[in-house]
């Protein structure tokens, strides 16, 4: 058995709180603890530490069973990928096998039901409320219901995390009230100390259990402690014109915001610091929504309206690579499968995207669905 098998047991070199053991396709569990971090970092640096088998990406594509507009996608604990219906009318999923269906929703809107969308433990999937009035779900056996939420609004919240303690925060955009969901179900709100028009889109979790926002229009960071203390920082760069859409942690433990329009890549370390970095293709339009996180330490920029695709390797070196498909309004959020294949999430296209990061050491299904992997 080769040293890079995420199979193998961990080896005596490194030493974990409480031992443990590496998440299998079998093992839906998903935990958020340091110990977990300390599991998934490893991994991640075993991975980075394999290469890759190939020194570029292979793109293909795949075919829609509807060309609706979603938001975001989850990775289910069986290994389907669910898109998160903004103004689709009908829910979409791809299989393991690759095969993609629609089912059945109970909400819908045209005017932005749900963006983002989060794996809570018990395997429901929550589609997180922008600004439909109910909130949604499904469950692992594919049973999809509603639920109240406390605040709703018109744009109230997009994307969304689980906390260490198993609560699910919304992300705010244009809501001034925080909004979260507890393990046990009960949906309550909370203050925040800045709001404004458009302020977040898409949230990580640290390794410390923070949750970050990611800015579009803020110009001010804000954080929820793993203990729920809510808080803000300085960023480096702001701009008036939708900087970053999401964010990506990095193995090192940095989070990276995703650049939209903004000029200059800007991540927080996992210290606290902020600092920015020169990126290789920037458009003021919107270049790319969202971010994933190749098994491999590669983080893939999200194309939304940009022709060339864009990444972050783990060592911090920038570069960009051929997509197969462009057009306007691309994609929104991506999924890492469990084979090493990152999925596009389609917003307006009508083609799906895969990147083959051909990493040597592709994860789990059990550690792809952890929640530092966030897709928006």
């Amino acid at each position: 058995m080769s040293k890079f098998d995420i199979g193998q047991r961990w080896s005596n070199d490194v030493h974990l709180a409480n031992g443990g053991k590496i998440p299998t396709a079998n093992d839906s569990s998903v935990t958020t603890d340091l110990v977990a971090w300390t599991k998934l970092k490893y991994l991640l640096q075993k991975s980075v530490d394999g290469g890759k088998l190939f020194s570029t990406n292979i793109g293909s594509t795949y075919a829609l069973a509807a060309a609706n507009v979603y938001y975001g996608g989850v990775l289910a604990s069986n290994g389907e990928i669910h898109f998160v219906p903004y103004q689709a009318l009908v829910g979409q999923k791809i299989s393991v096998s690759g095969a993609v269906s629609t089912y059945s929703l109970i909400y819908t809107t045209n005017a932005g039901a749900y963006a983002g969308g989060v794996l809570a433990p018990n395997g429901d999937i929550h589609f997180l409320a922008s600004s439909a009035t109910r909130g949604q779900k499904i469950s692992s056996s594919g049973v999809v219901s509603t639920y109240s939420l406390v605040y709703t609004t018109t744009d109230a919240y997009f994307g969304g995390v689980l906390a260490p303690n198993g609560d699910i925060h919304f992300v705010p955009n244009s809501a001034t009230r925080g909004q979260k969901i507890s393990a046990a179900g009960v949906v309550s709100t909370y203050s925040l100390v800045y709001t404004t028009a458009s302020a977040y889109t898409g949230g990580i979790l640290a390794p410390n259990g923070d949750i970050h926002f990611a800015p579009l229009y803020a110009n001010r960071g804000q954080k929820i402690s793993a203990a729920g203390v809510v808080s803000t920082y300085s960023l480096v760069y702001t701009t008036s014109t939708a900087a970053y859409i999401s964010g990506v942690l990095d193995p090192n433990g940095d989070i990276h915001f995703i650049p939209f329009r903004a000029t200059v890549g800007q991540k927080v370390s996992a210290a606290g610091v902020v600092s920015t970095y020169s990126l290789v293709y920037t458009l003021s339009s919107g270049a790319y929504a969202g971010g994933v996180l190749a098994s491999n330490g590669d983080i893939h920029f999200v194309p939304y309206q940009a022709p060339v695709g864009q990444k972050v390797s783990a060592a911090g070196v920038v570069s960009t690579y051929s997509l197969v498909y462009t057009t306007a309004n691309m994609y929104v959020g991506g999924v890492l499968a469990p084979n090493g294949d990152i999925y596009f999430v389609p917003y307006l296209s009508t083609i799906g995207q895969i990147i083959h990061t051909m990493s040597a050491i592709p994860f789990d299904r059990g550690v792809c669905c952890s929640p530092h992997f966030n897709k928006l």
